[in-house]
Formats: C-alpha cells, structure tokens, sequence
C-alpha cells in the first residue's frame, strides 16, 4: 500500500521554533485531521510537506522514494492552499484537465454543483464559489495525496456536506491529511486527528483531549 511518510520536520522563524521534530504517517484511504491555533503551524507544515516552503530539517518518503525538491512530488501530492490558486481570467471548463486526468474531469463536468461554473472566469465568482471549485478540483487531482488547507472556509453548510462526501469518496484511492479552523467538520470526516500544541503533533481520540489541550473551552 503506498504511504507517505513525513519524519524530522523542524521550522523556525527568527529563532522562534514553530515546528519541533514532526513525524506523521498517512497511507492510501487514510483521513488524517489537523487541528491547532491560529500561529500554531499548520500552513506552514502543509506547505513543507507540499514542498514550497523551505525547513531547518526534514525527511519525506512517498513509498521508497525519498521526496528531496517540488518536481520529486508531481503526480504525487496536491495541495489545497488558503488563498486562491487558479488563474483569474480562465474559464473553469479548461482549467480543470490542467489538474485532473480525463476520467476526473468528466466527472467534475457532470457534477451538479459545478455545473453552472463551467464558462465562468475564477475573477467573476464569490469567494464560497471559487473556494468549493478549487476544493472540488484538488481532491480530484492526479496525486496520490492531498493535502487541505482550510476546504471549508466560505462553504455553507449544505456545501460543506458534498465536500465531505467528495473527500471520502477519494479517499477510497488517495491519502488525505485537512486542516480546518471548523473542528466539527475535521472530527466528522477524519480517521485520526492529530493537534498542533507548541510545535508537536498530538494525537487526540475526542473533544474532551482537545479541552485538555486548551484549543477547546472546557463548557462545550
């Protein structure tokens, strides 16, 4: 079974730890959840692993190869970013084979909720629509792992469940690891989760570790 296996990842900015000796393993039909501060790392962990974004220290393996530069990853890790990434002055009907391969694409084409975007221009949408589309079209790349950086952001709630049910779908031949400020959403969908307090990675079974860890008020 393939397996990303993500080990010895430090990060500091001006001397100031952010990430501390991360390990985290996600295989094939894995839902890896997580959760932290706003600060706390997670973009930047993403970021590391997706490769754009540079480390003190890291050792990355997709199965036997070890991920060292950005090109090592294609066809194998997608990323879902905070900000927009797709060209404003495109129609979403030809950006979408950029990403996916022709049995991916006709399915999004027939997707009732992208649809009425097709001939659309990304610079011509609200944020909840550009936002559902990309989501839509990264969890359908051409990678065996994908990684989600805030999917639910902007989505209404009726949205955010046909993302849910996308995502697991996928799952059944990818490995994904989200990352979400909406904890319900991250608990509801994900296998395991994991929290990141003070640049480690914990794992966590429930909402009462996660009140223990003070990312939840202990009332709820």
């Amino acid at each position: 079974m393939k397996m990303l296996h993500i080990d010895s990842i430090t990060k500091s900015f001006d001397d100031r730890p952010i990430l501390r000796d991360i390990y985290l393993g996600c295989k094939i039909g894995q839902i890896i959840g997580l959760l932290g501060r706003n600060g706390s790392g997670k973009s930047t962990l993403l970021q590391i692993i997706f490769g754009t974004m540079s480390s003190d220290t890291q050792f990355i393996k997709c199965n036997d190869k070890v991920l060292k530069n950005l090109s090592d990853r294609k066809n194998k890790i997608s990323y879902l970013p905070q900000n927009s990434f797709l060209p404003k002055n495109e129609k979403i009907k030809r950006l979408i084979p950029l990403f996916c391969s022709k049995e991916n694409t006709d399915l999004l084409y027939s997707l009732n909720l992208l649809t009425p975007f097709l001939h659309e221009k990304p610079k011509n949408l609200s944020s909840g629509e550009l936002r559902m589309i990309e989501a839509f079209i990264i969890i359908h790349s051409d990678a065996d792992f994908i990684l989600l950086d805030e999917p639910f952001h902007s989505l209404s709630p009726k949205i955010s469940d046909e993302l849910k049910k996308l995502i697991r779908l996928q799952a059944m031949s990818k490995g994904i690891i989200i990352s979400d400020h909406n904890y319900r959403d991250i608990l509801d969908i994900s296998n395991d989760i994991h929290l990141l307090y003070n640049g480690h990675l914990k794992p966590v079974q429930d909402l009462k570790e996660l009140q223990q860890y003070n990312y939840l008020p202990k009332s709820i």
